[in-house]
């Protein structure tokens, strides 16, 4: 869908920027950190991620593609949702995260809103094994499942993706099983 936006900030808030992208303003949302470096009638590029709900469609930015990435994973997280991934995303490159995964450092969390040390374990347990299998999908890129690569390029995270498709016939075209996958997903 949406990978990237650039175009001025004509608004910012509290927790969102409006971008002039050719005379359309887009609401998007950021994380604190990446608010506060952000100055309005500033030109900027966001990578984006949209997320869409039955009764919205949120537009997240990130100043940089690791961000995004990282949104992607701890968004699929069950019991996260977009705002706490939005701010977890921004703690730092994927490295830093790595590294609290695999030491336990639940520390990482702090001052997040809505994530309590059970949570924190819990995602650092998530993040640890979804960034092995991304590792794993990365250097297989040729074994991939392109209906895999479509779901994500509309927003989707990986494993919910997977988890849809898994659910249709191999033997239908590409395009009947994204259209499958897409009435899994929507049905819950």
């Amino acid at each position: 869908m949406i990978a990237y936006l650039q175009g001025k900030v004509i608004c910012k808030k509290e927790k969102f920027v409006v971008v002039n992208v050719n005379n359309i303003g887009y609401k998007i949302f950021l994380s604190r950190k990446n608010l506060m470096q952000i100055k309005t009638e500033e030109l900027i590029t966001l990578f984006c991620f949209l997320y869409v709900r039955e009764n919205a469609l949120d537009l997240y930015g990130f100043l940089n593609w690791q961000e995004r990435e990282l949104f992607g994973f701890v968004n699929a997280i069950s019991g996260v949702g977009p705002k706490a991934a939005l701010e977890i995303s921004s703690l730092g490159p994927l490295e830093k995260i790595r590294k609290a995964a695999e030491t336990g450092d639940k520390e990482i969390f702090k001052g997040i809103s809505g994530i309590g040390p059970k949570k924190a374990k819990k995602i650092l347990l998530e993040i640890s094994g979804k960034i092995k299998q991304e590792i794993v999908f990365s250097e297989n890129v040729a074994d991939a499942d392109p209906a895999v690569g479509a779901l994500i390029n509309l927003g989707f995270p990986r494993q919910k993706a997977k988890q849809a498709l898994e659910k249709t016939d191999p033997n239908q075209s590409l395009e009947e099983r994204i259209k499958t996958a897409l009435r899994t997903i929507k049905n819950g």
